[in-house]
């Protein structure tokens, strides 16, 4: 038996792992690496059962090729001469346009993920990009661009110090952070009141987090712009405004908020403005505070102006960038600007319903737009990574039945899922610990500055391809390069990118080198570890991956500090608490007093051992909680005459779910679990507890302005009794299969 050491790759968490392995490389255990300085032993179930994940008999060893009506596996060299033949026709046929690409939430947990997406894109040639940032955290981005000039400024609450902790549409006790990495985010929830400090949560259900809150403030889904906006009101109208940071647009600010008097929102928000008074006052007395919101306020409607205000009471309580409210994580690796600075959105409209870029891509609430359109332009060709649209795609249903007609479309997947089975070529990586690990995004926000990598535990097999190559040859097929071109080129061609920029900066390690004398003192196995290492020699603490691999347990960096100055980005270098942009938003937020409020609305869940659609195959982590079910307030369960079963159905469709009465949910308002639907699923357990697609009941119509972000909480729905359905659940996506799916392994 062995002991090897890794970051969990699952989630937000970046938490240490003690891994024991048998000789034959399998996991015996798991447990949390108590020698870990940031996460100090902590580890949650999915961790726990990294290696039951990590080793499922259902993951795809081998490229997959559907023939006819038939999968089958395939050599990698057959694989990729499918994938150079489809995009090449398609690319021939019709043009770069043609071709669209979707990188899916898991891209952002590993290294081949990131350091190939933008050359994988760039190949491409093609506007029609897409990623999981529009489905729950871009409204969280253009807001930081709007306000600091840089979409990656991304302010985390510094949980350690606080004296007081507003979270507002978050569920860290069960997610575990997001955007705000913090592993044992419990413990600090905890120690944080054990110092003396408060908690308030606002959430329209009683959530694990709320549990641990000093106060639980129900709220109408798709309402807390309002909120935030009253709670701004009040602290101009008692004089309650503190300025530590240099701002613009104070008396805008004042001037758009005074028509959101507590009293005036407090119906629509469903929360009393006495409550709303006090929220305000008392973020303004504590000696210091921190608002902090996450995807159920960024998957809602006005979710860039949510995220906008919770920063803009931040910074009127004079508690950002300080100990004890919200501060910038200073990273160990280079900071490499994502998108424009200043910040600016809208280079680019999507074809069909000219909805605005930002950073770099489209929202995906459109790319079925894009598809079922004829025209110039019409996507023929998908390339997508690490995705399940099918299931996390608001109306998956629609886009799983127009993915049936494109022309070719290739998968980066481990599984035949909803998505994949759409596929002509799936293209399986590794297993998580046959790959090397560095969090380059997660670590950029995190409540303590910290750095860790992870080699790979268990190596590849033979005849199996590493991630990066897999992107890297896929690159090199869309540029033109062919199938058989060498993936060590591009590689070094991004080395040595990086590198161009090193011999230039001022103060750099390779500050004066030629690029051939710097590249030489690189050290790793591989082109990400190569570009991992630049990337940490140019980084603020001058470390190394060699350094790193002297420190398996990962190294303590210090606690945040001030730095506002080194990531602000506005023309004028001081926090724009007005930007015009946001100026139709708030006259669009005056409206919404007015409007009727909806009879009943449907929100998402966090589940403690669920993460989007791919954990539902893990024996260990299904059943219990983790179950696909209908929350309704008992209220509302008696009023509607429901039993076992509800139908539910919304502006786009239907569904049939288990009913489970609940009194943690407030009346009016519903929860259904994100990420099921596996009716049919050659993953076996996953078919056996398949659940319904909450997203079949979303409106890809309806997308939040500023940042295309998907509406998925607060959504109109009618609740009525139904019959249970007989059996299995039925499969939401009612598309034919493309291809039979060949048996289990």
């Amino acid at each position: 038996m062995r002991t090897a050491h890794r970051t969990c790759p699952i989630c937000d968490a970046v938490c240490g792992l003690r891994i024991e392995l048998g000789d034959d490389g399998r996991v015996l255990g798991v447990r949390g690496d108590g020698d870990d300085p940031f996460s100090k032993g902590y580890v949650c179930p999915k961790g726990a059962s990294l290696g039951r994940i990590d080793e499922d008999p259902d993951r795809l060893r081998a490229p997959m090729v559907r023939t006819g009506d038939q999968w089958r596996e395939v050599s990698w060299e057959e694989a990729f001469r499918r994938v150079e033949e489809g995009l090449t026709g398609v690319i021939d046929g019709y043009g770069r346009q043609a071709v669209a690409a979707y990188f899916g939430n898991p891209t952002f947990h590993t290294m081949a993920g990131i350091f190939y997406r933008g050359p994988l894109s760039q190949a491409l040639g093609t506007t029609n990009l897409y990623s999981a940032g529009s489905i729950d955290q871009m409204p969280k981005q253009v807001a930081c661009g709007l306000m600091f000039g840089n979409a990656m400024a991304i302010p985390v609450p510094d949980l350690d110090r606080t004296d007081h902790l507003l979270v507002i549409g978050a569920n860290p006790a069960e997610s575990h952070g997001s955007l705000c990495a913090a592993p044992d985010f419990p413990g600090r929830l905890r120690a944080l009141r054990r110092r003396g400090g408060r908690i308030v949560v606002v959430d329209p259900r009683r959530t694990r987090t709320a549990d641990l809150a000093d106060e639980h403030v129900p709220v109408r889904p798709g309402t807390d712009a309002l909120l935030l906006m009253a709670i701004v009101h009040t602290l101009f109208a008692e004089d309650l405004v503190t300025l530590r940071v240099g701002a613009e647009g104070l008396e805008r600010l004042r001037e758009h908020a005074a028509p959101f008097a507590p009293e005036a929102v407090a119906e629509v928000c469903g929360v009393p403005a006495g409550t709303i008074v006090r929220l305000a006052r008392d973020l303004a007395a504590a000696p210091t505070a921190a608002v902090y919101t996450r995807v159920g306020t960024c998957t809602a409607d006005f979710g860039t102006l949510t995220q906008y205000l919770v920063d803009a009471v931040n910074v009127l309580t004079g508690n950002l960038d300080r100990p004890g409210g919200v501060m910038f994580t200073r990273p160990a690796t280079m900071e490499v600007p994502w998108g424009p600075r200043p910040f600016t959105s809208g280079r680019w409209r999507s074809r069909v319903r000219g909805l605005p870029e930002a950073l770099g891509e489209l929202p995906v609430a459109t790319l079925v737009d894009e598809i079922e359109t004829p025209g110039e332009g019409q996507v023929r060709a998908l390339v997508s990574v690490a995705g399940n649209l099918v299931l996390s795609a608001p109306n998956g249903p629609r886009l799983g039945r127009a993915l049936s007609g494109l022309d070719f479309m290739v998968c980066v997947d481990p599984y035949l899922n909803e998505t994949t089975r759409h596929a002509d070529v799936i293209l399986p990586p590794p297993r998580m610990m046959q790959m090397p690990h560095y969090d380059l995004l997660l670590l950029t926000v995190t409540v303590r500055n910290y750095t860790r990598f992870s080699p790979p535990v268990l190596p590849l097999e033979p005849g199996q391809l590493s991630e990066a190559e897999i992107m890297a040859r896929l690159a090199l097929i869309a540029a033109g390069e062919g199938a058989d071109a060498d993936p060590a080129r591009l590689d070094e061609a991004v080395v040595g990118e990086l590198l161009e920029a090193g011999v230039r900066i001022p103060g750099s390690p390779f500050e004066g080198m030629e690029v051939a004398e710097a590249r030489a003192l690189l050290d790793g196995d591989s082109g990400p570890e190569l570009m991992l290492d630049a990337m940490l020699r140019l980084g603020p603490y001058g470390l190394s991956l060699a350094e790193l691999r002297k420190h398996p347990n990962g190294i303590d960096l210090g606690p945040l500090e001030p730095r506002l100055g080194e990531v602000l980005g506005t023309e004028s270098g001081l926090v724009r608490l007005a930007p015009a942009e946001l100026d139709g938003e708030i006259a669009r937020l005056r409206e919404r007093l007015a409007a009727p409020v909806p009879p009943m609305l449907l929100i998402g869940r966090r589940q403690l051992r669920s993460n989007n659609s791919w954990l539902h195959n893990v024996p260990a982590l299904v059943g219990g909680s983790n179950r696909c079910t209908l929350h309704v307030h008992p209220d509302d369960v008696a009023r509607l005459g429901l039993g076992t079963h509800a139908r539910v159905a919304s502006a786009t469709g239907d569904l049939v779910v288990p009913v489970e009465p609940s009194d943690r949910i407030m009346p009016g308002v519903v929860s259904l679990p994100h990420g099921w639907g596996h009716a049919g699923s050659p993953q076996r357990t996953a078919a056996r507890h398949p659940g319904v697609n909450a997203n079949a009941l979303t409106d890809d119509s309806v997308v939040d302005p500023l940042s295309g972000n998907a509406v998925f909480n607060g959504v109109p729905v009618s609740v009525a009794p139904a019959p249970a359905p007989g059996g299995e659940e039925p499969d939401t996506d009612a598309a034919p299969r493309r291809a039979a799916l060949p048996p289990a392994a």
